[in-house]
């Protein structure tokens, strides 16, 4: 099966007192080893829903969702946080990077959680910042680096545990419009390189880098365009 991700009629529901709102209203979708993903949507649409199900930050009230074979549904706390730090790489708009940290120690951090040694853990930090162009800068903090640079410690961090997927939340959202251009273009090169890549976006000219474009709205899928 060379499906990465196979989500089948995927409901989430939020119970507000008496009121419930339904994120997703069944969802189903299929995600390839190597494809690059956007996921589109306004504000509401359950777009940022469907990333914390697919991340398994969240649970979804109903349906199937299978992850490189596993059922998630029937993995205890363990077992998804193992997933969280090993099979999916996140890269959020705010980077979450460790201030007082420089970039090796911040790359360091997932490998730090999976019992690394520490010989081994600096070796692949510094590979991996070197794979996102920032070998020159691994003693820098953050306050030492641009905004695209932060950007690019946060995607080597994401990356340093050779994640199934790299899955990325407004990645561009706190860059200026060059800066977006190279870290989209960073993208582009890592899923050549055999990354699995989803965004989550809802600018057009982010989603356009994509190979394959989801559009959510109203908690349901409303288009699903691939380039060829």
């Amino acid at each position: 099966m060379d499906n990465l991700i196979h989500i089948k009629d995927i409901v989430k529901v939020y119970e507000m007192g008496e009121e419930k709102l339904y994120a997703l209203k069944g969802v189903s979708l299929d995600i390839k080893k190597n494809e690059y993903v956007a996921i589109m949507g306004p504000s509401g649409s359950g777009k940022s829903t469907l990333m914390n199900i697919i991340g398994c930050l969240d649970t979804p009230t109903d349906g199937t969702y299978i992850l490189n074979g596993r059922d998630v549904h029937e993995m205890d706390d363990n077992e998804l946080a193992e997933i969280r730090n090993k099979e999916i790489g996140f890269v959020f708009q705010t980077f979450n990077l460790l201030s007082r940290s420089d970039a090796l120690h911040n790359v360091e951090l997932p490998l730090i959680y999976s019992g690394v040694p520490k010989n081994d853990r600096v070796q692949r930090a510094r590979e991996a910042l070197e794979s996102v162009g920032l070998g020159d800068r691994i003693k820098h903090k953050p306050n030492e680096l641009s905004g695209g640079q932060r950007q690019r410690v946060a995607i080597a961090r994401a990356l340093v545990n050779k994640p199934s997927i790299l899955l990325a939340d407004e990645p561009t959202g706190n860059l200026d419009t060059k800066t977006g251009e190279e870290i989209m273009m960073l993208f582009e090169e890592l899923n050549k390189r055999g990354n699995t890549i989803i965004i989550v976006t809802h600018e057009e000219s982010i989603a356009r880098h994509a190979r394959r474009i989801i559009k959510i709205r109203d908690g349901k899928i409303e288009d699903d365009f691939k380039k060829n």
